[in-house]
């Protein structure tokens, strides 16, 4: 059984930085999109960025591009999430996701079959 844990969430001022790290154990990747998605307090879980496990191909959300850079080690089995240039309207619960893909990045949720229990990003204005 797969298993990814989330780590790096914490409180940061606006224009900080974080890097979230998911841990991926339980399987192999191959042919899986990774995903990291962030849920709001009475907010939809959304997708933030994506990458391509075997090619390393990514995918963002409008709102992230340019700020937030997605990243893989295949050796350590990790997936990074780099925040650069954080704002108030980052703050949520970030989850690491793993679902299969013949070729695209899913954005939906529902495609991802694991999750990670999700970590608290808190940006202060």
């Amino acid at each position: 059984q797969a298993q990814l844990v989330e780590s790096g969430g914490g409180l940061v001022q606006a224009g900080g930085s974080l890097r979230l790290s998911c841990a991926a154990s339980g399987r192999t990747f191959s042919s899986y999109a990774m995903g990291w998605f962030r849920q709001a307090p009475g907010k939809e879980r959304e997708f933030v960025a994506g990458l391509e496990w075997d090619d390393g191909r990514t995918s963002y959300a409008d709102s992230v591009k340019g700020r937030f850079t997605v990243s893989r080690d295949n050796v350590k089995n990790m997936v990074y999430l780099q925040m650069n240039s954080l704002k108030p309207e980052d703050t949520a619960v970030y989850y690491c996701a793993a679902g299969f893909t013949l070729a695209t990045i899913p954005t939906n949720p529902s495609a991802y079959t694991y999750w990670g229990q999700g970590t608290q990003v808190t940006v202060s204005s």
